[in-house]
Formats: C-alpha cells, sequence, structure tokens
C-alpha cells in the first residue's frame, strides 16, 4: 500500500470538506477550492480527518493513491494557510512593475512582457527585483510563477533573469576562462 496514500489528512479548524460523487469540495478562509477525482480512487470524510482508498489492486489505482492524497492534502492547506512563491529579478535594467491587476515586465526585450492575474491570485512587487505570488490553488501559483520564470530563465554567464528565491543557478566561465 502507499506510505503517503494511507495517511490520513487532518482536517484544520475552519475547512469543510463536501463530496458530491467523484468532485470534492474544500471551503476555507483563503476560498473555496473545487476538483474532479479519478473514479479508482475513493474519499472518505470522517469527523476531523479525510482519507483516501482505492477500490482496487490495479497498477492505476496505485499510482493514483499517493497521487489523490497529495492533491487533497495541498487543496485543504490552501484553503487554511495560502501558497506562495517568490522570484527574484536580477540584471542591470530588469525590473517589474504592478499596473493594476497587470504585471509588466521589462526584461530586456523589445517589448515590455504583460501578465494578467489570474482569478484566484494575488501579485505583489514590493521592490522593482521581487515578485511575490499568492493564492489557495498550489498547482495555479506554480504554474503562473514558471509562466513568468520561462520570459527570461537565468543564464549561466553573469545570471541575468529570473529565477526563484534561493535558486542557485551553476556558473560557467566566459571564453578567457582556462
Amino acid at each position: 500500500m502507499s506510505r503517503i496514500g494511507k495517511q490520513p489528512i487532518e482536517l484544520p479548524e475552519g475547512v469543510e470538506v463536501s463530496l458530491n460523487g467523484n468532485t470534492i469540495t474544500v471551503k476555507g478562509k483563503n476560498g473555496e477550492l473545487t476538483r474532479n477525482l479519478n473514479p479508482k480512487i475513493d474519499v472518505e470524510v470522517q469527523d476531523t480527518e479525510v482519507l483516501v482508498t482505492r477500490r482496487n489492486e490495479s497498477k492505476e489505482s496505485r499510482m493514483l493513491h499517493g497521487t489523490t492524497r497529495s492533491i487533497v492534502n495541498n487543496m485543504i492547506e490552501g484553503v487554511s494557510n495560502g501558497f506562495s512563491k517568490k522570484l527574484e529579478i536580477i540584471g542591470v535594467g530588469y525590473r517589474a512593475q504592478l499596473q493594476g491587476k497587470k504585471l509588466v515586465l521589462s526584461l530586456g526585450l523589445s517589448h515590455p512582457v504583460e501578465f494578467e492575474t489570474p482569478e484566484g491570485l494575488e501579485l505583489e512587487v514590493p521592490s522593482n527585483t521581487e515578485i511575490i505570488i499568492k493564492g489557495a490553488d498550489k498547482e495555479a501559483v506554480g504554474a503562473l510563477a514558471a509562466n513568468i520564470r520561462a520570459v527570461r530563465s537565468p543564464e549561466p554567464y553573469k545570471g541575468k533573469g529570473v529565477r526563484y528565491e534561493g535558486e542557485f543557478v551553476r556558473r560557467k566561465e566566459g571564453k578567457t576562462g582556462k
């Protein structure tokens, strides 16, 4: 049995979980998340915990067991505490600005790059070289951070570009290095 999948998920105070067939809905102080789950996995809501079990021992059910438990756990964690990612911008003239609900990035391209803030996420720009993405959905927060980073990922010679906070960029020597 899956080591992760068989662990019960503790429900924090103020979080409600409801099931309707294969659809799970989690409500908390940070919002509401809904997701369709695979019918090969059963989810039970008990008093203060959620149990994830599989219906049979097929290969697909075994693969989905731990994954489904992690998805439900992230939903519960998201509506109670929320998730955030911090990005750093490194480079001369590289900067970020928040104009209303739009994030405008100047990253040395011929044009500024604009990102609309998706529903359910919040963008903060404390300084022109930092971006903080906050939200209840871990998948959406990570996807937006990855899309912003993909505009100008860090290059290995000078390290210029957009990187996650604390990300290590392996540096190379230039032509003159021997």
